[in-house]
């Protein structure tokens, strides 16, 4: 039978039918099917090949009772003529059932019309969600895009690719079928996002599409990113859309291009000139094996038939739509064996379906395919393409197609990108020539040793210095390429700089950039090349009071610290008098120990602290700090400092002066500042340590710049080889009277004599009375034992002064009287000398010390009468 090229109707019967009904002499009963397909379009010819041979396959079993037959309508993939076609196959035909409509604004409309006759629509294309409700008679023969989604989110990360170009042809329903919600949420998973979104037109509603086409790629000039990913499109606009960005330069160095398996699935369909325009690209298709029973069946009769009635083609393979196109047939067959014959029951036994197909399972959950299917990710080179990895559902990326073994969570297979190399493209517009990196330097800065912007020598000539430029510099000439660049002064806050890298007036921003959270909402940070906080710069000698050690507690502190000591004082006598010789004795000489050891534990057992922010805040000084920096409003938002208590200093030859004048008592300067300003002041201020770390400087760049990333490698590159050392050491080098010696920075610390002299006047006076007391309580009862011991008695011999001198100090020393006796040549009197001990002797009580003295005295003074006797 010769079939014509167009075909708007084809029956395939011997005989008209009515549905559920008629039945011939040999009891076989005859159903009507309905196929809506682009009959002009290699997908439309190889589904209509299918259906061709599955329908002859089944009506050729002798053991089935019925037959089909099949009415195919030529739809053009339009949503109205498939809507027209659907119509007439109801009303003329009769039909039980429509299949095929390959894109998702026919079935929509296919199904609304299907519903209100209550005939089922098998559509082979299928939205992110299916609400029964609107379309009761709708089953899809298509599998959700949520696991293709994740599989494409997976490869952007595996190559660090952060943003993405989306692109898709629009539709009376929206174009993308919920497919960019999936994408988007399975980027932000995988932390990428999506930088801008091109839709092109309806490919039947434009005259020129070469034109359009050409214009909407244009706008891709001025998108950063070069990561592309076509997420639907028709045939004839995917052609197009290739042949297009092959020619104007976008399929090329540093461009990555990703197909979504509405296109990939037909990369057999396409000839070798559109296939040499899509060299390089990714494509994620829908995995069917070919080593199945079923399958090596099914290919020889279909490659045959498609051949006979498409000779001009010169690939045969057939896509998954193919496969379903039979799967279909099958469906619907095996839904009518049973002994219901009405249209709930055959939609009840569709979705009742359960069985393996060509495509894979058949098995229906919420009106749609149950199952994730296996997606292989290839790789378009020369006239066809190379399978790479393989996606298996909820586990990632592996080398086969099964679940065990080879599972990665990064992509591994090797791809030709479209330059022809193996190198991962940076997925990112690199400045050239023509259009140069726009990088923004800071021009108002504090402290110039970081940042310096000058006029040069000619008109519009700014000449740029300072540590971070020459860091730059160094980092630049360690990159693996060539980055062409360009400054450009920014006369405003850092914040400012900024958000200027966000809304892309700068591509980059060099300088002392402070590292926060909340900027990294906005831009991307390189790796940190110093480390921040917040330290506070107070004078050496901030106030020249002696009465500055009182300042460290309040009144109330020092009550409360005293009142305590006292008590544990009373505690400490309390059970250590009656053991302790120090805590004995008269209540006078008690009380005085106690008051000492009160006294000293006060003045010795705390240090006086220097000035710290809480002090800062009561006092309601005025506190230093550069403006065009976050440190304002941090001290502001976090240290809740009073606005008006904070003073602006711009410069950091200024904050001498304004200590000087007492116009701030404290400085506040982030670490590295507060380094360079100690290295020049380092006699006259001192530094607290820093008191609330944040992420360190770095340079800043647009979110998902590649350039970041490079940046941060050479970065720790030049650490780990000493260069960035080298760059510090040159910048901040102290000056040379704060080199002379590196022990003077730890002498900063303490707090100078000047400060504590009523301390130790208040102490030495304590030390002098308490001296003088004791000196003059053991003069005391020195002289009254010499009184004790010496009445009656006239002198032996005279004592010289210097005996008498002797005598005063050996008691002081000792402790003890010492009795004095006559010197003769008499036999000696044993023990002519008695020592007694002073008042600190309690072993016995005054009325035997009495007693002793007594008979002492006696006995002396009768050897003393019979020797006067004797001599005269």
């Amino acid at each position: 039978m010769q079939r014509p090229c167009r075909i708007t109707f084809v029956f395939i019967s011997l005989f008209l039918v009515s549905p559920y009904g008629e039945k011939t002499g040999n009891k076989v009963t005859n159903y009507n099917i309905g196929a809506i397909i682009d009959v002009d379009s290699r997908i439309g010819k190889e589904e209509k090949a299918a259906f061709e041979f599955a329908v002859q396959s089944f009506n050729n079993d002798v053991s089935n009772n019925h037959k089909l037959s099949l009415y195919i309508q030529n739809s053009r993939r339009n949503p109205l003529l498939a809507a027209t076609a659907a119509k007439k196959l109801i009303e003329e035909q009769e039909v039980i059932a429509i299949i095929g409509l390959e894109t998702w604004e026919e079935a929509a409309l296919v199904s609304v019309i299907g519903s209100r006759a209550r005939v089922p629509v098998l559509s082979f294309a299928a939205p992110a969600l299916i609400t029964p409700s609107r379309w009761p008679f709708l089953v899809t023969m298509a599998n959700g895009d949520s696991e293709q989604m994740k599989c494409i989110a997976a490869t952007i990360s595996s190559f660090n690719w952060k943003r993405v170009v989306v692109i898709y042809e629009d539709d009376a329903f929206g174009g993308d079928s919920g497919k960019l919600a999936l994408l988007s949420e399975a980027l932000s998973d995988v932390g990428s996002e999506i930088e801008y979104r091109l839709v092109l037109p309806p490919f039947s509603s434009v005259s020129n599409p070469n034109e359009v086409v050409q214009d909407e790629l244009i706008k891709l000039f001025n998108v950063q990113s070069r990561v592309y990913i076509v997420l639907q499109s028709s045939l004839p606009m995917t052609i197009h859309l290739f042949e297009k960005a092959k020619e104007i330069g976008l399929i090329g160095r540093d461009s990555a291009w990703i197909t979504t398996n509405t296109i990939s699935n037909y990369f057999d369909s396409f000839n070798s000139s559109v296939i040499s325009s899509m060299q390089g690209i990714l494509g994620i298709k829908t995995y069917y094996d070919e080593g199945t029973n079923l399958y090596k069946t099914f290919y020889p009769q279909f490659r045959r038939t498609f051949r006979d009635e498409n000779p001009e083609e010169d690939n045969f393979q057939p896509s998954v739509n193919a496969l379903r196109a039979y799967d279909s047939i099958r469906t619907i067959k095996q839904a009518m064996d049973s002994d219901e014959n009405s249209p709930d029951s055959l939609l009840k036994n569709i979705l009742s379906s359960n069985f393996t197909g060509l495509s894979g399972e058949i098995h229906f959950q919420q009106r749609k395919l149950s199952h994730d299917p296996i997606l292989r990710i290839v790789n378009v080179i020369g006239k066809s393409y190379n399978e790479l990895d393989f996606w298996l559902p909820g586990t990632g990326f592996s080398k086969n197609n099964g679940y065990v073994g080879y599972i990665s969570a990064d992509f591994t297979g090797t791809v030709i990108w479209p330059d022809g190399s193996k190198l991962v493209p940076k997925g990112w517009a690199m400045p050239t020539n023509k259009k140069p990196m726009i990088i923004g330097v800071p021009a108002r800065t504090a402290f110039e040793k970081f940042v310096k912007v000058e006029d040069g020598k000619h008109p519009g000539q700014k000449n740029y210095d300072g540590f971070c430029i020459e860091l730059f510099y160094k980092v630049v000439n360690v990159l693996e390429y060539v980055l062409i660049y360009q400054f450009d002064p920014h006369n405003g806050t850092y914040d400012e700089l900024v958000h200027k890298v966000y809304n892309k007036t700068y591509d980059a921003a060099v300088g002392d950039i402070t590292i926060l959270a909340n900027r990294t909402t906005f831009v991307e940070f390189t790796q940190p090349y110093a480390a921040t906080g917040l330290s506070m710069i107070v004078p050496v000698k901030p106030e020249s009071s002696a009465w500055m050690f009182l300042k460290p507690f309040t009144t109330k502190m020092w009550l409360v610290t005293g009142s305590i000591l006292i008590y544990t004082m009373f505690i400490v006598w309390f059970l250590e008098h009656q053991s302790n010789p120090d805590f004995r004795g008269p209540w006078n000489n008690q009380i005085g120990t106690v008051f000492w050891f009160t006294f000293s534990s006060i003045f010795f057992a705390h240090k006086p602290t220097v000035t710290d922010i809480e002090w800062l805040k009561r006092s309601k000084v005025k506190i230093g700090c550069d403006g065009d920096s976050f440190v304002r409003t941090y001290l502001e938002d976090v240290l809740k400092f009073k606005s008006y208590n904070i003073e602006n200093v711009n410069s950091e030859y200024k904050y001498e002066g304004e200590f000087k004048s007492n116009h701030i008592a404290a400085a506040f300067l982030e670490l590295p500042y507060g380094r360079v300003f100690l290295n020049h002041y380092c006699k006259k201020f001192t530094t607290t340590a820093p008191t609330y770390t944040f992420g360190g400087l770095g340079f800043i760049f647009q979110k998902g710049s590649p350039v970041a990333r490079d940046f941060s490698r050479a970065i720790l590159k030049l650490s780990e080889d000493g260069t960035l050392m080298s760059l510090e050491q040159k910048w901040f080098a102290p000056s040379p009277e704060c080199s002379a010696n590196v022990t003077e920075e730890s002498k900063t610390d303490s707090l100078s004599i000047h400060s504590f002299w009523g301390l130790f006047i208040i102490s030495v006076a304590t030390y002098t009375v308490c001296l003088l007391l004791f000196l003059a309580y053991s003069l005391k009862r020195y002289w009254n034992h010499e009184e004790e011991n010496n009445a009656g008695i006239l002198p032996l011999v005279d004592e010289s002064v210097w005996n008498k001198a002797m005598r005063l100090a050996k008691y002081i020393y000792n402790g003890k009287v010492c009795v004095r006796g006559e010197a003769s040549a008499a036999p000696r009197v044993p023990d002519i000398y008695k020592w007694s001990s002073p008042t600190w002797d309690y072993d016995r009580s005054s009325s035997h010390i009495s007693m002793e003295n007594y008979e002492v005295k006696s006995q002396a003074e009768s050897e003393i009468g019979i020797q006067l006797q004797a001599h005269n």
